[in-house]
């Protein structure tokens, strides 16, 4: 479960902004839609199911999952490194700076795996690791595991402390990470059991996935897994699809060889395959999807998949993740959750999250919006809700709707599109500069009557 997530100096966060999921105390509305886990030193808090993630084309939204999506890439791939040359990829500091010193870029989050909080920080430029620290609370006071800083005049680690409270140090382990590696990472390589809980919380837990315009879609592989090998999962995903108004009597997956002119394509790319790939290639196949549909006669009729409708495709790819999710109660972000999806289906997959009883073990769904329709009273809370937003330098900034108050029984769909809280296209004259200006958004002051 996340808890916080801190990120500066990386692509259109230049100073540092944080994502707090924790749920206003003053706030009962909808409390299906928190987490109450019972954390030592946190006794009564509650903690969001859900953020929706507001703003503009180019307004940061995006960047945010984008710097935890580095985070999580650096955990899990940071020990593969042997060369101490080597970049860190996953580094890209704020580009609307030039001249300036380069700062490192930063990262911090608050989680619990296991039953226990943790609070993991880094700080990193693209040529080493300035900071890396980790923090535990099993008994909710802070117990600090291991904190190494880069110290330019020695060119060397200061690490600390000499004796941690809760965790075993091993100066061997601190010897062996190079200094564009994780200690975190080379330290599990080395058998570390002691970060298992940490290091699998950023490497299973916390999961990715881009819906937006620029991806390739996230494919049905998933979903198509689940229905051939008849998982436990496949009674809900055949539930999911078939309540959701989609047409079709039945899904069914047919096996295809490979054609030779598609195994030949394959084999001129077969280098660039992992081993294992290479070795099974001529026993690949296709997975084809056909939903069939109830026409006027008795007759149901089986479809091509490329027949039907890129909304149809989109939650027929989403349904088993989704549900994957719920079971599991992964921490997932969603870039642009909504992208060829109806927003009455948005909704309900929703709805999926915030219900004890299909969301039973506290899965949290981060994700980018642009959909005003989705600020309904009755779906998210007001803490539920945050902007993304950047100013005339370039710099995205982060803040909840709470910092604005709203009125109870205001309208957030119009008082988001009037302008009123920010995080949305500055046009006042049009997009050809031809028209007066109304108001901040651009548009006509909505009708409040």
């Amino acid at each position: 479960m996340l808890l916080q997530f801190t990120a500066s100096n990386c692509r259109a966060l230049r100073e540092p902004q944080t994502l707090n999921l924790a749920a206003s105390n003053y706030d009962k509305t909808l409390p299906a839609n928190c987490i109450s886990p019972d954390l030592p030193g946190l006794k009564g808090q509650r903690w969001l199911k859900g953020v929706a993630l507001y703003g503009p084309n180019a307004g940061g939204k995006s960047t945010l999952i984008e710097a935890m999506e580095a985070l999580a890439g650096m955990v899990r791939n940071s020990a593969k490194a042997t060369d101490p040359k080597d970049p860190i990829r996953q580094i890209e500091p704020f580009a609307l700076a030039p001249g300036k010193p380069l700062e490192p870029t930063g990262f911090g989050a608050v989680f619990v795996s296991e039953g226990v909080r943790f609070e993991y920080r880094v700080a990193a430029t693209r040529e080493r690791v300035w900071h890396e620290s980790l923090r535990a609370f099993p008994l909710g006071k802070e117990q600090l595991w291991f904190s190494r800083d880069w110290q330019p005049e020695s060119q060397s680690y200061k690490w600390s402390p000499e004796k941690p409270t809760g965790y075993r140090r091993d100066m061997k382990k601190e010897e062996f990470t190079l200094p564009n590696v994780l200690f975190l990472s080379k330290a599990i390589s080395l058998g570390d059991t002691q970060l298992e809980p940490v290091f699998r919380w950023f490497k299973e837990r916390l999961r990715f996935i881009d819906l937006s315009a620029r991806s390739m879609g996230i494919g049905g592989g998933f979903t198509v897994s689940q229905l051939k090998e008849q998982t436990p999962l496949v009674p809900a995903i055949l539930a999911l699809l078939k309540h959701a108004d989609l047409g079709f009597e039945a899904v069914a997956v047919e096996t295809e060889k490979l054609d030779a002119k598609m195994l030949a394509q394959l084999e001129r790319m077969k280098e660039m395959m992992p081993p294992e790939v290479q070795e099974h290639l001529n026993e690949a196949e296709i997975q084809k999807v056909k939903l069939s549909h109830r026409g006027r006669g008795p007759d149901i009729v089986p479809l091509p998949w490329e027949s039907e409708s890129a909304g149809t495709h989109r939650l027929f790819e989403l349904a088993g993740p989704w549900l994957d999710i719920l079971e599991n109660g992964y921490t997932v972000c969603i870039d642009e959750l909504e992208t060829s999806m109806h927003p009455l289906m948005v909704m309900a997959l929703l709805r999926l999250l915030f219900d004890e009883k299909t969301n039973p073990k506290g899965a949290q769904v981060i994700f980018t919006t642009h959909n005003p329709l989705l600020l309904d009273s009755t779906l998210l809370r007001r803490d539920q809700v945050w902007f993304a937003d950047k100013d005339d330098h370039g710099e995205a900034h982060l803040y909840p709707l709470t910092d604005y108050a709203p009125r109870k029984g205001e309208s957030l769909v119009r008082g988001y599109l009037a302008g009123r809280y920010g995080a949305v296209p500055f046009i006042p004259k049009g997009l050809l500069g031809a028209f007066p200006p109304e108001n901040p958004a651009g548009g006509k002051e909505p009708d409040e009557h």
